[in-house]
């Protein structure tokens, strides 16, 4: 069995987007979804500079439509399950089905513009937090006053703050902490202080006509299977402001009797905590097109195609 999965914010990098874009037909789309959504994606994922990619209104559409666009080029797949870390949920909602592609880009830019305007209420941010004994972890980062924001697994725990909460953690770390490594993300995303987003991005999601998922769809909030896609979008609107539990995902995934894992551009991140936590698991990044062969041939082998 086979899981295909979504990154969330962080993994952009500058130019990420520009080799996909080489892809017959792939230009063209990705100048659709951007005339779509009011935003130049093109430009934004091949030309721009880190600073440029790491504002949080033009992070999040990115993302899905880097998501969207390297699943598509697998050609005709046959995911057992699908998930996404954060904004990666709206990416996986459109891979099961439950919202079309341009539906899924047209409310993760308003996720994403209003997730930016919670942002400048307060100068916040978000730090990973590497080793450690995880309810030691949390029991010291609400001491402090920061959320756990997104439990990971695999010894990783993301806390989330004002930036002073964040500096007074770089000072006295959990104990077991090996490091603490601030985020590139412009905002403390899963906390209290995107409550303003939720409101927003309800009335967003209230416009919308999801259809139920047509695989397993596992969600972030608990780990859960979701079969409702009026539950999906639900969930989608909660996520803003609560913890991404991300082990209880990979739990989940060892139940279902998951074989393979792919992730989907811009790759890495949860196939290194895949490594980690589902041993045994074979697993594949999709950094560039030249990982397609690679990942049909997983899908061919754990899945069916």
């Amino acid at each position: 069995m086979l899981v295909l999965v979504a990154p969330g914010q962080g993994a952009q990098t500058p130019g990420f987007l520009t080799p996909w874009l080489e892809l017959p037909g792939a230009a063209d789309r990705v100048a659709a979804w951007s005339d779509a959504i009011g935003l130049d994606l093109v430009h934004y994922g091949t030309q721009a500079d880190a600073d440029a990619i790491r504002d949080t209104a033009v992070a999040q559409p990115l993302l899905v439509a880097a998501g969207i666009l390297s699943a598509a080029a697998l050609g005709d797949i046959n995911p057992g399950a699908v998930a996404g870390h954060s904004v990666g949920e709206i990416t996986a909602a459109a891979f099961a089905g439950v919202l079309g592609d341009t539906a899924a880009l047209g409310l993760v830019r308003k996720r994403g513009l209003a997730m930016a305007d919670a942002a400048a209420v307060t100068e916040t941010g978000m730090a990973a937090l590497l080793g450690g004994d995880p309810e030691t972890s949390v029991a010291h980062l609400e001491k402090l006053g920061l959320t756990p924001a997104n439990i990971n697994g695999a010894g990783q725990i993301v806390a989330a703050g004002t930036l002073e909460q964040l500096a007074a953690l770089a000072e006295d770390k959990p104990e077991g902490v090996r490091k603490v490594v601030p985020l590139k993300v412009a905002g403390a995303f899963h906390t209290r202080h995107m409550a303003p987003a939720v409101e927003t991005l309800a009335k967003a999601a209230a416009e919308l006509s999801p259809a139920d998922p047509k695989v397993a769809y596992v969600s972030n909030k608990d780990g859960r299977t979701v079969a409702s896609g009026a539950e999906v979008l639900e969930r989608l609107v909660g996520q803003v402001a609560n913890p991404v539990r991300w082990d209880l995902c990979m739990e989940t995934f060892k139940e279902l009797g998951v074989t393979a894992l792919v992730e989907v551009c811009p790759g890495g991140t949860l196939t290194g905590l895949a490594k980690r936590a589902l041993p045994g698991v074979a697993t594949l990044a999709l950094k560039t097109p030249d990982d397609l062969d690679a990942a049909r041939a997983l899908f061919a082998e754990h899945a069916g195609a």
